[in-house]
C-alpha cells in the first residue's frame, strides 16, 4: 500500500472518531482528535475548523482567538466576534464584524449575534431594529427566543425614556410577562407591574413544574421575577415587604451575579443610615468584579452613588475620594458629588471647606437650578456654623429668586434674629413691590400677604399693611377677617377711607343668630364660673310629665349636732391657747438636755448688767455686718441629725 493510500485512510479513520466524539460532547478528545489530524496534514480546513469549534465549546476563547489569528483563518468571522464577545470585549468584537466584507447582506447568525453586541453595549436602539428585522426576515425553531429579546429591549427603551414606538408584545410566555412588567415599572407604573410581575411568577412555576424541574430550579429561575417584585414594592413605600423578599433572595444563593448585585443594592437603600455593618457587606457584594459585565451603566452607576453615600452615613475617611471619582465617572451626578462632600466636610465641622467646594462649582459649570440648589446648601453651612450674616448675604444675592415666599419668610427670620427688624420690614416691603409688578410670575401668595400685612401692622406701618391686605384681598373678596383688618389699617391713616370699607362689612344680625345674641344677653357676667354654670343647666331643665302643676317645695337641711371634748364641762371657759402647739403656750417649760453644756455668761456674784458687759458673743455678733451668701446651704435633713447625735456601737454588741 503507497503512503498516500495509509495517510488518506488514517484521516477517514481520525474523522470518524472527530465526528463521534463532537456528537457526544467529548469536546477535549475531539480536540486531541483534531490535533492529530493536524499532525498529519497541517492545511486540512474542516480539521483547523473543529479544533476552534472544540475550543468554543470549552468555553477557551483566547485560545480560540489566538488559533484564528495564528492561522489567518478570515472565514471564521463569526466564531471570532463570537469569543470576543464571550470574552466582554464587545467594541473590538463588532469591529470585527464592521472590518468583514459581508456585502450588502449580514448571515442570519452574524446579524442575530450583531444584536445581541447592540444589548451589550447598550445601543438599544438599534438593537431593536435589527430585532425588528431579524424577526420579519427568519422562521425556525428559535421564533419565541427571538420575541422575548425584542421584548427585552423594547422595556429598555421604556425605562430609559426613548420615544420610539414599541409594539405590544402577547404575553404568552412567562418571559414575555416579565419583560412587560419591566416596561410598565419603566412607566412608574408600580400597581400594575406588580399584578403582571406575580402572573409571571405563577406562569414560571407551572411551566417548570409541567418540565419536570427540581425545586431549586424554579427557585434559582423565579429569583429574577421576585427581585423586580420587590422593587416595585419598595417604590410604592412598602419597604418591610420589599426587604423580605431581597434576604429571601440573597439567602438562597443565585447564581446570578447582577442578580445579587441589584438585591443588595436596594436592601442597602431600604437600611438608609442604620444597620452601616449589614449594609457595607452587601456593597461589597454589588460592586464585586463579577458583576461587572453583567450589570447596565445606569444600573454600575446608582451602585456607586449609594456606595459613596454609605461611605458618608458611616463617617469614614474615604467619602471624599470616592464622591470626587463618582464625578469624574459620570458627569450627571457631579452636583450630587458636591453635595456630598459639602456635607461631609460639616459632619468633620470644616465649614469653610465645605463653603469653598459650593463656592467653586457654583462658579464653574453649575446650571442655573444646580447654582440655586448649591446656595442653599451654602445658606445651611452658615447657619450650623452659627454665621446669621453670610446667610443673609447668600439669600439676598440670588437675584429675583430672593422674592419666593420661603426665601422671603426666610429672610425676615433672620433679620429678626439679629434684631433688625427695619431690615426684615424693608424685606417684605420690596417682596410686595415686586409681585405687583411681575405678577404673572406670582402664584398663590396669600400667605405671604397675610404674614406680611400682620407683621406691618404690629410695626405700626399700617399704610404697607394696607396694600398687603388690598393684595389679599383680590384674591380672597369674601374673606370677612381681611376686610376687618383693612379697616383697622385705614383707620390709622386714612378714617374716611375707612369708614368706606366699613360698610362692605356684614351686619350684626347676620352674622349672628338671636339665640347667641340671647345667650349672651343672659350671661351674668359677674357670676362665678360654677353658678353660671349651674344657673345654665337649672334654665334647660326639662319640665317633668304629670307634676309639673305641683308647687316644688323647698327642702330644710338637717342640722348637723356639734362634737364636744370628752369631759367637756359648759361651766369653765376654755382656753384660749388651746389651738397653739405646746411649746408656744405661757406655762410650757422647756426640759433640759444635760448632753447640752450651757454657757456660762458671766462669773458668779457677777450682777446682770455687767454679765451682758463681759459675753462677748454678743457683743461680736452686733459689731459683724451682715453679708448674703452666694449660696445658700440648706439644714440637714432629719435622717442626718440623727446620724449626727447617735453613739458608735461597742463591738460585740448587736
Amino acid at each position: 500500500m503507497s503512503k498516500d493510500t495509509q495517510k488518506e485512510t488514517t484521516l477517514r479513520q481520525l474523522y470518524t472518531e472527530l465526528h463521534k466524539f463532537g456528537n457526544n460532547g467529548d469536546y477535549d478528545k475531539a480536540i486531541k482528535t483534531a490535533n492529530r489530524i493536524l499532525g498529519i496534514a497541517a492545511n486540512e480546513e474542516k480539521a483547523l475548523q473543529c479544533k476552534v469549534i472544540c475550543l468554543i465549546q470549552t468555553s477557551k476563547f483566547d485560545e480560540a482567538i489566538k488559533y484564528i489569528e495564528k492561522n489567518n483563518m478570515k472565514d471564521l468571522v463569526f466564531e471570532k466576534a463570537y469569543c470576543q464577545y464571550r470574552n466582554n470585549q464587545p467594541e473590538l468584537a463588532l469591529k470585527t464584524i464592521e472590518a468583514a466584507n459581508f456585502g450588502s447582506a449580514l448571515p442570519a447568525n452574524v446579524k442575530e449575534l450583531k444584536a445581541q453586541i447592540y444589548y451589550r453595549l447598550e445601543r438599544f436602539e438599534e438593537c431593536f431594529d435589527l430585532y425588528k428585522d431579524i424577526i420579519k426576515n427568519t422562521t425556525d425553531d428559535y421564533d419565541d427566543e427571538r420575541q422575548t429579546n425584542w421584548s427585552a429591549v423594547a422595556a429598555q427603551l421604556v425605562i430609559e425614556g426613548s420615544k420610539k414606538d414599541v409594539p405590544e408584545f402577547e404575553e404568552s410566555t412567562y418571559e414575555l410577562t416579565y419583560n412587560r412588567a419591566c416596561a410598565l415599572a419603566g412607566k412608574q407604573d408600580f400597581a400594575e407591574a406588580e399584578r403582571r410581575l406575580k402572573q409571571s411568577e405563577k406562569m414560571c412555576r407551572e411551566f417548570l413544574e409541567e418540565d419536570g424541574a427540581t425545586e431549586e430550579d424554579i427557585a434559582n429561575e423565579i429569583a429574577i421575577i421576585k427581585v423586580q417584585l420587590a422593587y416595585c414594592l419598595q417604590m410604592q413605600g412598602r419597604s418591610k415587604e420589599a426587604s423580605s423578599i431581597y434576604i429571601e433572595t440573597l439567602k438562597n444563593k443565585p447564581s446570578d451575579a447582577a442578580l445579587v448585585a441589584v438585591a443588595s443594592n436596594n436592601s442597602v437603600v431600604i437600611n438608609k443610615e442604620q444597620n452601616i455593618i449589614d449594609s457595607k457587606k452587601k456593597m461589597r457584594a454589588a460592586m464585586s468584579d463579577a458583576c461587572e459585565h453583567k450589570l447596565t451603566r445606569r444600573q454600575k452607576k446608582h451602585i456607586a452613588f449609594n456606595n459613596a453615600l454609605l461611605s458618608l452615613f458611616a463617617n469614614q475617611g474615604d467619602c471624599q475620594a470616592l464622591a470626587t471619582k463618582l464625578a469624574a465617572a459620570y458627569p450627571d451626578l457631579e452636583f450630587q458629588c458636591v453635595l456630598m462632600r459639602a456635607a461631609q466636610y460639616a459632619k468633620d465641622k470644616k465649614y469653610k471647606d465645605g463653603l469653598d467646594v459650593l463656592d467653586k462649582y457654583v462658579k464653574g459649570k453649575a446650571g442655573k437650578d444646580e447654582a440655586l440648589a448649591a446656595k442653599f446648601a451654602m445658606v445651611q453651612l452658615h447657619l450650623v456654623s452659627g454665621n446669621k450674616k453670610g446667610a443673609i448675604d447668600i439669600l439676598q444675592s440670588l437675584g429675583e429668586a430672593k422674592y419666593r415666599p420661603g426665601v422671603v419668610s426666610a429672610l425676615v427670620s433672620l433679620f429678626l434674629g439679629i434684631d433688625d427688624k427695619q431690615k426684615a420690614s424693608e424685606i417684605l416691603k420690596e417682596a410686595v413691590d415686586w409681585y405687583k409688578k411681575n405678577k404673572q410670575n406670582a402664584g398663590d401668595l396669600s400667605e405671604m400677604w397675610r404674614q406680611a400685612a400682620t407683621f406691618h401692622l404690629r410695626g405700626g406701618e399700617a399704610e404697607t399693611a394696607a396694600k398687603s391686605l388690598e393684595e389679599l384681598l383680590k384674591s380672597n373678596p369674601s374673606d370677612v377677617k381681611i376686610l376687618a383688618q383693612l379697616v383697622v389699617a385705614y383707620a390709622k391713616f386714612n378714617p374716611t377711607k375707612a369708614q368706606e370699607v366699613s360698610k362692605k362689612l356684614p351686619a350684626l344680625e347676620t352674622m349672628t343668630t338671636t339665640a347667641e345674641i340671647d345667650a349672651l344677653e343672659a350671661t351674668n357676667w359677674t357670676m362665678i364660673a360654677k353658678a353660671v354654670k349651674r344657673t345654665a343647666s337649672k334654665g334647660t331643665e326639662s319640665p317633668s310629665s304629670g307634676d309639673s302643676q305641683k308647687p316644688k317645695v323647698k327642702k330644710s337641711k338637717k342640722k348637723r349636732k356639734p362634737r364636744l371634748p370628752k369631759f367637756y364641762d359648759p361651766s369653765v371657759k376654755p382656753d384660749p391657747e388651746r389651738w397653739l402647739p405646746k411649746y408656744e403656750r405661757t406655762g410650757y417649760r422647756k426640759k433640759r438636755d444635760r448632753r447640752v453644756k450651757e454657757v456660762i455668761k458671766g462669773s458668779q456674784g457677777t450682777a446682770s448688767g455687767q454679765a451682758d458687759q463681759f459675753d462677748m458673743s454678743k457683743n461680736y455678733n452686733q459689731n459683724k455686718s451682715p453679708a448674703t451668701p452666694l449660696v445658700q446651704e440648706s439644714a440637714p435633713g432629719p435622717r442626718q441629725q440623727q446620724r449626727k447625735n447617735m453613739h458608735k456601737k461597742k463591738k460585740g454588741r448587736h
